[in-house]
């Protein structure tokens, strides 16, 4: 007879939130920020060229980060990760900051 794949979950138990400030994502990291920011820490994640599907304008250097181009999604740790404070940057505007 095969063997039934069940899930283990403990019965009454609901799954945990994830957090809102996008730091569950795969592949997010906190970092130093700009030096600007005076040490505050940013969380950072690399967004693939599959992913990148709008024109962005990079904070380090005001140029445009078109579709289909691989890059940096930055924001503060404190604010909560909301979409007005994320920024996309080049990969080497953010390591040169």
């Amino acid at each position: 007879m095969p063997r039934r794949n069940r899930h283990n979950r403990a019965r009454g138990s609901a799954p945990r939130p994830l957090p809102r400030d996008g730091a569950a994502y795969l592949g997010t990291q906190e970092v130093e920020g700009p030096s600007w920011t005076n040490g505050e820490i940013y969380l950072m994640r690399h967004m693939g060229s599959h992913a990148a599907q709008k024109f962005y304008v990079c904070p380090g250097c005001n140029q445009n980060i078109p579709p289909g181009v691989a890059h940096i999604v930055a924001w503060p740790r404190d604010v909560g990760g909301r979409a007005d404070d994320r920024r996309h940057w080049h990969r080497h505007c953010w390591d040169r900051r």
